[in-house]
């Protein structure tokens, strides 16, 4: 009897298999996988990956390939580390972000006219979703210190057509949740985090992500925790909605009832106000590992993260015409996914526009990391008017165009690290003497 086979699912010991993976990587994929991985040139380096590829040649001959390559047991000890890091259950690890986003809209079952109210400043995936199938977004101006959004604006831009708020924890700095979730409470409505940067940061000692409704992390390449270039973690904290997560993100295959004569049957996933349709956002074993891998050192890496920001912090306190990434704050524990840069301009003698053209000049990477949303084209095709919003976010246009930027803060050595502060007090004092 030839070993366990897959299709579909488990049916035991068989004298003729139908393994799952149609067509499985071989020694010499694993090679080009190594040697895109682990990269160089030059005769030390050709040497040493040789020596590596003889001994996969003889691993290959003593081994047996894994007999799922998605959604199997990397995945799920992947889901089961999140949930214990997160101190969640019932986590389901997505294709990204945006996918787990795109579960969370659905459960609200957004339609046409119903109001979302979003940041005035995130990423365009934070909004695709509701974009697609015709609900309005509302933007909701942000906070000074925080590029986040205002709790306060988004109480006055609450209405009767308003089902949900996603507060956005731009850079990995918390929202002020509580009174976003008082909100929710007091009119009825869903809270999507927009964790994308917050995975491992916290706000009054409960994990970003976990305190609203639901909430979505990336671990897309870029992020503090990547799972091989792409894949997100989508929570819950609805019960009744927990056991449906993981079905949720397979079209809501459901393998424990099959109908009969089949292997499974499909389940029409249960919202807020009625059914939805799943969609497809699976993940693969190596994504599971990689993620798993990474984790396991995360907490060394958000400590580097911490100690690069509260060196530029301190550094920048020199001037006080520069407002630095808050480091202190007890209620706020940042992921520092990117360092806010802001700066009074009237002390400081210019804009930050041109601050960000001396730091060009003198060789430092900064970005304001995203920009308005309503100034994007695809809001003026979708009926959108650019003016009108922008006046009802005064604090977004006036950060965006005078007062912040992003810098960079990882992966640094410490002289990397005092030269961009340097930079930054060199570039300012500049400004205040007029060249």
């Amino acid at each position: 009897m030839a070993k366990s086979t897959d299709f579909r699912y488990n049916t035991g010991a068989t004298k003729v298999p139908w393994p799952a993976v149609g067509e499985n990587y071989n020694a010499h994929d694993l090679k080009e996988v190594v040697r895109f991985l682990m990269r160089g040139e030059g005769e030390a380096y050709e040497n040493a990956f040789n020596a590596v590829a003889a001994e996969i040649d003889k691993l290959d001959k003593v081994s047996t390939p894994p007999g799922k390559l998605s959604l199997g047991p990397q995945v799920e000890a992947a889901e089961a580390a999140c949930d214990k890091y997160l101190n969640t259950t019932g986590c389901a690890f997505v294709a990204n972000a945006t996918a787990g986003f795109e579960i969370a809209y659905k459960y609200a079952n957004l339609q046409p006219g119903d109001e979302v109210i979003v940041p005035a400043i995130t990423f365009i995936a934070t909004i695709a979703y509701p974009l697609s199938v015709g609900a309005k977004l509302v933007f909701a101006d942000l906070d000074p210190l925080t590029c986040n959004m205002d709790p306060k604006d988004v109480e006055k831009k609450i209405t009767d057509k308003t089902k949900m708020i996603v507060p956005v924890h731009i850079g990995g700095y918390p929202v002020d949740m509580d009174p976003i979730m008082e909100l929710a409470k007091k009119h009825n409505l869903i809270v999507l985090e927009d964790a994308a940067h917050a995975f491992g940061g916290e706000y009054k000692g409960k994990k970003l992500g976990t305190i609203g409704h639901f909430g979505a992390y990336s671990f897309h390449e870029v992020k503090n925790c990547t799972s091989f270039g792409e894949g997100g973690i989508l929570t819950t904290n609805i019960d009744e909605f927990r056991p449906f997560m993981k079905k949720a993100r397979f079209f809501g295959c459901n393998f424990d009832t099959p109908i009969k004569n089949w292997l499974y049957d499909v389940n029409a996933m249960p919202g807020k106000f009625g059914p939805f349709v799943a969609g497809n956002s699976s993940t693969t074993e190596i994504q599971g590992l990689g993620l798993r891998l990474q984790l396991e050192r995360y907490d060394k890496i958000l400590a580097e993260r911490k100690a690069a920001a509260e060196y530029v912090s301190k550094r920048l306190e020199a001037n006080d015409a520069i407002i630095p990434q808050d480091t202190k704050n007890p209620n706020a524990l940042p992921t520092y996914h990117l360092y806010l840069l802001e700066i009074d301009p009237a002390k400081a003698g210019g804009d930050v526009q041109t601050l960000k053209k001396k730091l060009e000049e003198k060789g430092v990477t900064q970005i304001p990391h995203f920009g308005p949303l309503f100034h994007f084209d695809i809001l003026k095709t979708f009926g959108y008017d650019q003016d009108e919003i922008a006046a009802t976010c005064p604090v977004c246009e006036e950060l965006f165009n005078n007062r912040f930027t992003h810098l960079p803060i990882y992966g640094l050595t410490a002289e990397q690290l005092e030269f961009m502060a340097d930079a930054v007090l060199e570039s300012v004092a500049e400004m205040q003497a007029g060249k």
